[in-house]
């Protein structure tokens, strides 16, 4: 017997600030520029924002600066912030 599997959009699954804060730390631990960007695109398409990484110049096939994942971050309504390590 097959089985079917389906495509999973984590974006569905985005849908409190809490859910997007776990989402995005974990992004932010990969310290992987590429991946921090998809992961911003992901909690774009959560909100209906489709389009708002590529308004601002973010993809995730670049290197994005600072200022340009602030930029984005700013406009989903997250933050960055820094935890000690270790």
């Amino acid at each position: 017997m097959t089985e079917v599997l389906t495509g999973y959009d984590p974006a569905e699954d985005l849908d409190t600030p809490e859910a997007i804060s776990v989402f995005i730390n974990e992004a932010l631990k990969t310290e992987d520029a590429a991946y921090i960007a998809h992961a911003l695109g992901v909690v774009a398409r959560s909100k209906g924002m489709v389009g708002t990484a590529e308004v601002v110049g973010l993809s995730s096939e670049g290197n994005p600066t600072l200022k340009t994942t602030l930029a984005v971050m700013k406009a989903l309504g997250i933050s960055l912030t820094a935890d000690v390590v270790g």
